[in-house]
């Protein structure tokens, strides 16, 4: 009974996997037959290519250059604040690789203020920037109280009138008249002889 049970299911495996390879089969038929798969994997094939490919091109995209920027923590930048250069400036650099003792001092600052817009001095000098972190935040702060102002006399109901002081005066009384917690709670405070609170 065993070996009958084991060969059914050996022959039913057998047929499932019959199925699986015609399946296949149809597949890469209907593959090779419809030009809109054709397409699909010429356009798969050439972009994988093209990602694989050892080419190079001149044109690198923008986020991949070095950018300028004056840091207090980095004050040599990978490339120069001015990249594209007059013919005076140019004329200039051409100076600038012989001697220094022959450069002016206006030749010196002009070299310098080609290659760093800031001196490190400039850098660490303090800004005004505070003034206007704090002008936007109390301008928040305004934007804010307007709309909860608003808020109280538009959108919130009236306070009701067991918020008032005299009905909580009354509600007090009742509470004393009705002994509500007479040995530890409410009334244990209030002197019944003398109709004042425990000192």
């Amino acid at each position: 009974m065993l070996r009958e049970d084991y060969l059914n299911m050996q022959v039913r495996e057998d047929s499932h996997y019959a199925q699986l390879i015609h399946r296949a089969a149809m597949l890469s038929v209907l593959a090779q037959r419809s030009p809109l798969l054709a397409k699909l994997r010429l356009l798969g094939a050439a972009s994988a290519r093209a990602a694989h490919s050892h080419e190079s091109s001149d044109a690198a995209p923008y986020y991949t250059r070095p950018v300028y920027h004056d840091h207090r923590a980095l004050p040599l930048p990978d490339i120069p604040f001015h990249e594209s250069l007059s013919t005076q400036e140019v004329s200039l650099k051409e100076k600038e690789k012989g001697p220094w003792k022959q450069l002016s001092q206006e030749e010196k600052i002009s070299l310098y203020r080609i290659q760093f817009n800031k001196t490190y001095a400039e850098i660490n000098k303090p800004s005004n920037e505070w003034k206007s972190v704090i002008g936007g935040v109390f301008f928040f702060f305004g934007i804010t109280a307007l709309i909860v102002w608003w808020q109280r006399v538009h959108v919130f109901p009236e306070l009701p009138h067991t918020l008032e002081d005299d009905w909580k005066a009354m509600q007090a009384q009742r509470m004393l008249d009705m002994r509500v917690g007479p040995i530890q709670g409410f009334s244990s405070n209030w002197d019944y002889e003398k109709k004042e609170w425990k000192k």
